[in-house]
């Protein structure tokens, strides 16, 4: 699939034990939606890599356990200028892909498959990962001037050289709350901070949320939960954007070279996010 003259598409997927739903959903794609389709798995031991590999899809097996480490192995193989990750547990729907790339061919940085926008609703959300999740998405909101209505679902799109953009392939990103929390996070809640913090173009597409096929959660509430939290509230004043930091550099440099001209960073303009309910 080209979205421009030059652009490229990998669709990424993470699996771990997820052999009923990647054989219910990866038939469902169509390889001509993307130009490479890649599947990052934690180690499975239920037929998950043999029926891939079967089915002539790519797939490579992580070393280090915990989901961020999956995408940063695999960064170095991916082929594309936009990636698309997705779980091929029923969660997150294929038909939503083609409109998801649409959006990131327009221009968009980044663009969240919502379970919550418009009357979209998540049908695999119990009571405590429901409240979660609405808790999350307002916090960064508040915190960080943006307007998600799903900061932390893994369906999204965004171009590759955001991940190097917002930092998120540099080990400071996550060790402080991995290491107070004794857990292994994944990239998503921190990418829609700082993707609001940089100003980049955010757009949402209502896909909802259908329910599990198979398989295991390997959510961590309480550990994963504390540690996103804390990262939430140390970006208030952790990180700033490449430009905004080369902004303030230059503006050092000539504050220095004549102290009788004072230049100000300019005020962070809050993240504009489109939403699209077709």
């Amino acid at each position: 699939m080209s979205l421009g003259s030059s652009e490229r598409v990998t669709l990424l997927a993470l699996t771990l034990n997820e052999i009923d739903g990647v054989k219910a959903i990866m038939p469902q794609i169509k390889r001509e939606w993307a130009d490479q389709i890649i599947i990052a798995d934690g180690g499975s031991t239920d037929g998950t890599i043999e029926w891939l590999r079967d089915n002539g899809y790519e797939v490579y097996v992580q070393k280090k356990k915990g989901i961020r480490h999956a995408y940063l192995e695999v960064l170095p193989l991916i082929r594309g200028d936009i990636i698309l990750t997705f779980s091929p547990d029923g969660n997150c729907p294929p038909a939503s892909i083609p409109l998801m790339l649409e959006n990131a061919g327009d221009g968009y940085d980044l663009v969240i498959g919502s379970r919550y926008l418009g009357d979209a609703a998540s049908e695999d959300d119990d009571v405590v990962t429901g409240f979660g999740n609405w808790l999350f998405t307002k916090t960064v909101n508040v915190l960080h001037r943006a307007s998600y209505t799903d900061a932390m679902v893994i369906f999204r799109a965004f171009r590759k050289s955001l991940v190097y953009d917002l930092d998120l392939d540099r080990e400071e990103s996550y060790s402080l709350p991995e290491k107070l929390f004794a857990t292994v996070i994944s990239w998503e809640p921190l990418m829609s901070v700082r993707a609001a913090k940089a100003g980049k173009k955010i757009t949402e597409v209502s896909v909802g949320e259908p329910p599990r096929i198979g398989g295991k959660r390997k959510l961590q509430v309480l550990r994963w939960g504390a540690a996103y939290y804390f990262q939430f509230w140390r970006e208030l004043w952790y990180w700033r954007s490449k430009m905004r930091q080369d902004a303030t550099d230059i503006a050092t440099d000539t504050m220095s070279a004549d102290s009788d001209l004072l230049l100000a960073e300019p005020e962070q303009a809050p993240a504009t996010i489109r939403r699209s309910t077709g």
